[in-house]
């Protein structure tokens, strides 16, 4: 069911007493209280106390107040007491309240940094003999 918003976009509501098989991708913002066994991607989930995601979460922002099993990437994650995840957590920024558990990996959504061992290797090549001097670039 999609409601129109305070903005003039929509969201979908996922029911208590509904249980979804299959990867869901919305363009609106998602309210989940039901059972989603799949992939979730959409522009903001909020996710309800009582629900289950047994899957990937991919989403501009996130609430989560029900059980995660699969990793969470979003831009603006907010985990609240009431949550339990159980997978690796990506995000820009990051809330955690007192009492939530997070079973799994947290990192910041950032470019990859460039291998040590290639660094290293750059930096052990010899100078070329063009007369410049050799760069060393070490990644962020």
């Amino acid at each position: 069911m999609a409601k129109p918003s305070n903005n003039g976009s929509t969201f979908s509501v996922i029911g208590s007493d509904v249980t979804i098989t299959g990867n869901i991708s919305a363009s609106a913002d998602l309210h989940v209280d039901g059972r989603i066994e799949g992939d979730i991607s959409c522009t903001s989930l909020v996710q309800g106390e009582g629900s289950e995601i047994l899957g990937a979460i991919s989403a501009e922002s996130a609430r989560l107040s029900g059980r995660v099993v699969g990793s969470t990437t979003a831009r603006d994650l907010v985990v609240l007491k009431t949550a339990h995840v159980e997978g690796d957590v990506n995000y820009d920024a990051l809330t955690i309240e007192q009492g939530a558990a997070v079973e799994g990996r947290f990192a910041p959504k950032k470019a990859p940094a460039a291998p040590v061992a290639a660094t290293q290797k750059s930096a052990a090549k010899p100078p070329k003999d063009d007369g410049e001097e050799p760069h060393l670039t070490l990644a962020r």
